[in-house]
């Protein structure tokens, strides 16, 4: 998808002032100097510092931000005749977002919601796709319903400040439909990120929340002295529970085994920044609680790590599935303090050795027994036919 025409779009709210709402206002800004980008934090801080220097004091802030981004703490204002919204709020606090925010969300004409957040919603086992059709389309009330809200769901390996700085980077975007989808990725690609178009929403939304699990036990793999083979390992036996759980839900392989799934988690296992990884690496290695880690954290804000709350929703999803998946079992284990990270290796390391079943959606063998007695009555039924014209013609 080649870029939306300059000057096309008027306004773009960027909901979200972190790393990667940053970097998100950064990619749509440079692709159109001429638009109003528009960052809807709650820290009047970052508000002066966009404005007045423009830096993000708190993230990114090392970067000179494009002179088209702003920033405000009033939502009525962010809001006001936005034609594309950016969504980069963590998936826990999505609801509560928008529902602050929803009513000043304008009702007229088409609007473009790309979400980025990554995650499983802990109490309805909810993914974005799900939680966001729900708070936007579902509402009680007919006037807070936003159905001229058009949804779609960016993921990828893409680490924040490599964006700003224009490393060659790559990630899906998907949608309901391709058109929407195309129409999306316009908002976004440019010579240094491709955006590829994707019509799998549930296959991006679950790689995306997925991934995050995965990279809290290579931080603890790495936290424990362990080379790369263990990591190489665990990202690899990972990636195949993820898909199967996927698999469950209705999403594609193919969608697993690219950017969104395996890509994305190579990324979050293997990469220094990724945040995850950090709190598996701390728990492993300093001996301290998973509580105790968070809250250092929270206090330097480095930032939320979505696979802590994400962790313990896809175990109860996987049950729910029947999906056999001991590395994510185990990762909930490990955070909810019932055994350690080397306690949780040494399970998995012990489990029995089974071949890998195919990777096939529940019901599979029969559809596909189901589809074979079709066509061979079709079959059948045609050569009956052909045979009887065959003789009528002789007839005549």
């Amino acid at each position: 998808p080649t870029p939306i025409f300059r000057g096309m779009v008027k306004k773009i709210c960027v909901f979200g002032s972190g790393s990667f709402g940053t970097a998100m206002a950064t990619l749509v800004a440079r692709n159109d100097p001429l638009a109003d980008v528009v960052i809807l934090t709650r820290r009047e801080d970052v508000q002066r510092g966009i404005n007045v220097a423009h830096k993000n004091p708190t993230h990114c802030s090392e970067f000179t931000l494009s002179r088209n981004i702003r920033a405000t703490t009033n939502s009525e204002d962010a809001l006001r005749n936005a034609s594309v919204i950016v969504h980069a709020i963590p998936l826990q606090s999505t609801e509560q977002f928008l529902d602050d925010v929803i009513d000043h969300i304008p009702t007229n004409g088409e609007i473009v919601f790309v979400s980025t957040s990554k995650g499983i919603e802990t109490e309805t086992l909810e993914l974005p796709c799900h939680l966001l059709e729900r708070v936007l389309y579902r509402q009680k009330e007919k006037s807070r319903r936003r159905t001229n809200v058009k949804l779609a769901y960016l993921s990828g390996p893409t680490f924040a400040k490599q964006l700003i700085n224009e490393t060659p980077s790559g990630a899906v975007m998907a949608a309901r439909t391709m058109a929407l989808s195309r129409k999306a990725c316009g908002y976004f690609a440019s010579p240094s990120f491709r955006c590829y178009p994707s019509t799998d929403v549930v296959g991006v939304c679950v790689g995306g929340a997925l991934k995050n699990v995965v990279a809290i036990l290579a931080g603890g793999l790495e936290g424990m002295g362990f080379g790369v083979n263990a990591v190489a390992l665990l990202v690899t036996r990972g990636c195949r529970e993820m898909t199967r759980i996927g698999i469950a839900m209705g999403a594609s392989a193919t969608t697993l085994g690219g950017l969104a799934g395996v890509g994305d988690l190579m990324l979050t296992c293997l990469g220094a920044d990724s945040r995850n990884k950090a709190v598996g690496f701390a728990v492993a290695s300093e001996e301290k609680s998973v509580a105790e880690v968070l809250e250092s954290r929270a206090a330097s804000l480095a930032g939320v790590a979505e696979g802590v709350a994400t962790a313990p929703a896809a175990a109860k999803l996987c049950d729910e599935l029947k999906v056999d998946a001991p590395i994510f079992k185990a990762c909930d284990q490990i955070l909810k303090g019932k055994i350690t990270t080397k306690e949780a290796l040494h399970r998995c390391m012990t489990l029995p050795v089974r071949p890998d079943a195919p990777l096939r959606r529940k019901g599979f063998v029969k559809r596909t027994l189901f589809a074979h007695v079709v066509t061979a009555g079709l079959a059948v039924f045609l050569s009956e036919r052909r045979s009887k014209g065959k003789k009528e013609g002789k007839g005549v």
